[in-house]
Formats: structure tokens, sequence, C-alpha cells
């Protein structure tokens, strides 16, 4: 990855000051029970080429992405966001619109629910939830989907349904890893690759691996998977930190992420790295890389 700029399109930052992370829980998550800063990010993705990346929501209230995106404003790093607003609520076109005129409103490029914690599986299926995932369409905003495999279905009904919204697949829709297994989630994966508004992001692979047990070449069946199904310019590169760091550092999580798409032309890699994330986002043309004046 020598001299190339990447954009991280997937990572959190949260503050226990303002407002407890009621998912961690338990003492494999413990290590993750603090605080972890914009500038804590900047010292750990810097050294890895990083010049931009996409902050995304954590827990589904209204005020956390009103100050995601203030720090955005704030940050020469952080290039976007994707919040959470109710896809329920009648009012939704009026609350991104609202959004939109925060400071950092600018940087609003994404709307993103906890749908791995709704017990309906066909929750995205829902009509109050598709007139809200319009709503996210008509503002230009992409969608990004947190799903357990057995969602995948919906969700490809979902994206089928609604042509003119990009739907952005976090972590490969959480494939067993640690199982080995592939099936039914790659068939379904592939459902979902074949409709030519979805995209994927290559990230928190690490920890769905058994933990302290995980390698690279138990990764790369569900890389390649993806890779396959989606093609290199429907891919971007997430690090998912700092829930990454459960597992693996992140200059171990971008050299991971490299030898997964070691297959890929120069041209694809770069797409992968940085190019898809700016186009699925319309993100900003970004500074100089890491170590540059």
């Amino acid at each position: 990855m020598t001299g190339r700029q990447i954009i991280d399109a997937h990572h959190h930052v949260w503050d226990l000051a303002v407002r407890p992370q009621p998912w961690i829980t338990g003492e494999a998550l413990a290590p993750l029970d603090r605080s972890f800063s914009v500038a804590d990010l900047e010292a750990a993705a810097r050294g890895a080429g990083v010049v931009g990346t996409i902050a995304v929501q954590t827990v589904c209230v209204p005020e956390e992405t009103p100050e995601l995106l203030a720090l955005a404003a704030d940050s020469d790093l952080v290039a976007g966001v994707v919040g959470w607003t109710d896809l329920t609520a009648p009012d939704i076109a009026d609350t991104i619109a609202a959004l939109r005129e925060l400071p950092g409103g600018e940087r609003l490029v994404g709307i993103r629910h906890q749908v791995q914690d709704e017990p309906d599986p066909n929750w995205l299926l829902r009509r109050d939830v598709r007139h809200g995932l319009l709503a996210v369409a008509a503002a230009g905003l992409a969608y990004d989907l947190v799903v357990k495999p057995h969602q995948l279905p919906a969700a490809a009904l979902a994206a089928a349904g609604i042509t003119g919204l990009t739907f952005v697949l976090d972590h490969l829709g959480k494939p067993p890893i640690a199982t080995g297994a592939l099936d039914p989630w790659a068939a379904d994966l592939r459902r979902l690759a074949a409709l030519p508004n979805t995209v994927c992001k290559l990230s928190g692979m690490v920890t769905e691996a058994t933990p302290g047990s995980w390698r690279t070449e138990g990764l790369k069946p569900y890389a390649d998977t993806a890779l396959e199904a989606f093609g290199p310019y429907r891919i971007l590169f997430g690090s998912d930190w700092p829930v990454c760091t459960l597992q693996a550092g992140y200059p171990e999580v971008v050299r991971i992420a490299d030898r997964l798409t070691d297959r890929l032309a120069s041209e694809e890699k770069e797409a992968v790295f940085s190019r898809n994330a700016t186009r699925v986002y319309g993100l900003r043309p970004l500074g100089p890389a890491a170590g540059e004046a």
C-alpha cells in the first residue's frame, strides 16, 4: 500500500462522557468501553496513508448525528458522515433537510439504522420504512445496511424496489466467518450484488472471526465471494475502527485488506481503497496523503 491514498469508508467515534454505548456489553467488548476520538483515529490512520474517512453512527438517537457533523466540520480527516434518523417518521424529509443546515451538514453522505437489532427479518420491507428510504433517495444520500445474514433477502427486495437509492452493505453482511460456512450467506449476497444500486464494504471481517485465532486465509473465501459478486468497482475499504481493535490494530487491518485484494490490478485496487468511496458518497476532493506537507 506504499504511496497509495486511502479513504476509510467505515469507522466510529464516541465519547462516553456525552452518552453511553448500550451495545458495549460483556467481557469480549470490554476493551471498547472507553471514549474514542477523532484525534485517536488520526493517530492510527494517518500513518497508514489514510487521507479521508467516513464516520458512521453507532446509536439510534437523534442527538448523535449533529455531533458527528460538527466533528467533521472541524476535521481535515473526516470527509463524510453516515448518520441516523428515524426512517419511520412522517417528517423524515424535513429532518434530513434540517441536518444539512447544521455545522458540517454538507458532510452528511448517508443514513443508517441498526437493522441487525430488529426482530422482524423483513423490517426493511415495511411501508413506513420504505417511505423513509424514498426520502433518503430523494435527498441524494446513500443508505448503509447493517444486517445479519438472515436479513439479506429482505435487503435485496428493498434495494430492488428503490432503484434510485444506493444501498451500501456494511461488513459483507456479517458472514459466519467463525464457523467457516459460506452458504446461505454467499447465495444471498450474490442476489443482493446482482442489483446495480448496491455496493459492499470490505470491513468488519476480523471481528466476525473466532477471537484470537483468525488468519487472513480464513477471511479470504468471504472476501473473494464479495469481490466476485460485486466486482472491484463496487467494493469499498473500511477499517471498522475502533471495533476492529478487538482483534487487530489499524495498520494490520489495512495490510489484511491489501492482501485480500492482492489479485486485483492496480487501478482496481485504487478503486477499492479510495475512488469507489468518493463516488458512492459524493465526497469532495481530499487533501494530501499522510506525511505530505
